[in-house]
């Protein structure tokens, strides 16, 4: 059985990310077979807050090169997580 930090890979900290934080919004990184009743409950289970609503998407690979071969960086899912008004997350 998966526990919730199989779930949660990581809280991404990027531009959009931090732009999101004043509408009570956080993004994280989720495993790939992760859908978003999981991610609601990991989320809730490991900061103990309400989580009011869960949007998920699959971000795809980059084209990479590597000397003279071409390669590619994996797909990668992320979920952006709403959270109860009042509640939220100390990202420091």
């Amino acid at each position: 059985m998966k526990t919730p930090y199989d779930t949660l890979v990581s809280l991404l900290r990027t531009e959009k990310g931090t732009d999101l934080l004043p509408l009570n919004k956080y993004m994280f990184i989720v495993d790939m077979k992760a859908n978003k009743f999981q991610v609601k409950e990991a989320v809730e289970q490991i900061y103990k807050v309400k989580v009011t609503k869960v949007n998920v998407l699959i971000a795809s690979g980059k084209a990479k090169r590597v000397r003279y071969q071409l390669g590619r960086t994996a797909d990668w899912k992320k979920a952006i997580v709403t959270l109860k008004q009042g509640d939220k997350i100390d990202v420091t």
